[in-house]
């Protein structure tokens, strides 16, 4: 009998062993899986964060289509109202303590002897009591009232310095609108530095720098703008987790994936600042807008840091207007305006600048700057127009072309013909160089074309010391003429001539 029950409790230990050895594994199991489970779920949340950084870059054109780009300038004044005055709750004032009632005797109260004298014994003490209590009362409601007068003073001192500070912005707010409207050209600057300072871009590589100038001649924003590097774009394609590994790995994004992005990303930027600055454009102080898109980094042949155009273009705002940006193929559309636009700006590989930022003339120059050494440059506007003529030849005889100085009296308008001797996409080429103070207007490039055809030649260029107006620009823009202004003369004799000149007017 007891060797059955002890194989009884034996059979029951086993079983019960068993028991647990098929939850341990099946526990384990679970665990497994959902290590396995965890593991992909850091792998999905990698690849959501990628598909939202790519389509975060690749929207960013698309952003600010829907955002209206126009500064209200109500929204520039102070909207705070000034907190209205709430003393302390225990400066408010109490009710005065109430004379006391000393009820008189009465019954058999009035037989005991002296009940009334004790009577009128109590009604002076309580008279007494009294006094000693309205006194203190009063002198609390003096201490609480001195207070409250203190703290209304100082409340009072408060909303009229905070009601001064309103005015004074308010002050402020309808000076910068009435300038802004006037066009003054620092008001124009710093609305259109307001409107850029707005713009929403991802956060993560996008500097967000620029540098802006405005010339009223010619009513044309200059924009020196900071791109993003290329390493703003995601190195990795995707991430996928290897169990037999178990590690997350990333699989790389291919090299032209990179550049395609990366030249998305900067034309986009582009059309994206033409885009705000013209809609938000209320005084419509702009004509033309010339963008510059610079990238800071370091060369990758010898590491030294570099600022590199990769994109620029001079748009004029009536046929920009006239674009539908949500249906527009980026580059074509850029290239449709003008613009010089890298075809590798991955690589830095630079383009010239329509207008270079720091050598245009002194209109141009940002607020601030110091224009050391200016007056030991030679000066553009102290030559004689046979003078200038003389210098514009030896400019471009100096870039390349084989030139000769014509004769003003006998030249119809000519005052250098010039050959581009490559093979072709060389030819014949007409100068015309303009000593101006003035804005060029369309009529002076309007006679440049007329030369050219006259002269049978496959380009034509004006150099001016001045600027062009918008209509310059809209006549010669499907044609082959080169608008060189100021600026880019400037630039010019830096870069081919070695000379630092200036356009003192």
């Amino acid at each position: 009998m007891r060797l059955t029950q002890a194989r009884q409790i034996e059979r029951h230990q086993r079983m019960a062993q068993a028991q647990q050895n098929r939850d341990e594994r099946t526990a384990q199991k679970l665990a497994k899986a959902q290590y396995l489970e965890d593991r992909q779920g850091e792998a999905d949340d990698l690849n959501a964060e990628l598909q939202d950084r790519q389509a975060e870059l690749q929207g960013i054109l698309a952003h600010t289509l829907s955002v209206d780009d126009r500064i209200d300038f109500d929204a520039l004044r102070p909207s705070t109202e000034f907190e209205a005055f709430t003393p302390p709750l225990e400066l408010a004032p109490s009710r005065a303590p109430r004379a006391p009632q000393v009820p008189p005797p009465s019954g058999l109260r009035k037989l005991i002897p002296g009940a009334a004298k004790k009577h009128a014994a109590a009604l002076v003490k309580a008279a007494s009591d009294h006094e000693l209590e309205v006194a203190r009362f009063n002198q609390t409601e003096a201490t609480k009232r001195e207070r409250f007068t203190t703290l209304k003073v100082e409340y009072d001192q408060r909303r009229c310095l905070f009601e001064a500070e309103v005015q004074r912005r308010n002050a402020e707010v309808d000076e910068f609108q009435t300038a802004y409207r006037a066009k003054e050209p620092d008001a124009v600057v710093a609305y259109n530095e307001m409107v850029l300072a707005r713009s929403e871009y991802p956060t993560e590589g996008f500097p967000q720098k620029f540098r802006v100038a405005y010339v009223p001649d010619s009513s044309e924003l200059i924009v020196e703008y900071d791109l993003p590097e290329v390493q703003a774009i995601p190195k990795e394609s995707e991430y996928r987790y290897v169990k037999t590994k178990d590690s997350i790995e990333s699989k790389a994004r291919k090299p032209v994936e990179i550049k395609q992005l990366y030249q998305d990303i900067v034309v986009s930027i582009t059309l994206r600042t033409l885009h705000e600055l013209f809609e938000a454009d209320q005084a419509d102080a702009l004509a033309l807008v010339t963008f510059n898109g610079m990238v800071d980094t370091h060369d990758p042949a010898n590491g030294r840091a570099v600022r590199v155009a990769v994109i620029s273009v001079r748009a004029p705002k009536m046929e920009f207007l006239g674009l539908r940006l949500d249906k527009v193929e980026k580059v074509a559309c850029l290239r449709n305006l003008g613009a010089q636009v890298s075809n590798r700006p991955d690589e830095l590989q630079a383009v010239r600048p329509i207008v270079e930022f720091d050598m245009v003339d002194k209109r141009f120059i940002e607020q601030g700057d110091a224009l050391s050494g200016l007056e030991t440059r030679p000066n553009l506007m102290d030559l004689t127009p046979a003078a200038f003529e003389q210098l514009v030849s030896n400019l471009f005889s100096k870039m390349g072309l084989d030139t000769k100085l014509t004769r003003s009296s006998r030249d119809g308008g000519v005052d250098a013909v010039a050959f581009d001797t490559r093979p072709v996409l060389g030819g014949k080429v007409v100068i015309q160089a303009k000593r101006y103070r003035d804005t060029v207007g369309v009529s002076a490039v309007r006679d440049l074309y007329g030369t050219m055809l006259n002269e049978g030649a496959n380009k034509g260029i004006l150099v001016c010391t001045s600027g062009y107006g918008p209509d310059a620009y809209n006549f010669s823009k499907d044609k082959p003429i080169e608008l060189i202004d100021g600026g880019g003369l400037l630039y010019l004799l830096r870069e081919h001539a070695g000379t630092v000149a200036r356009i003192a007017v």
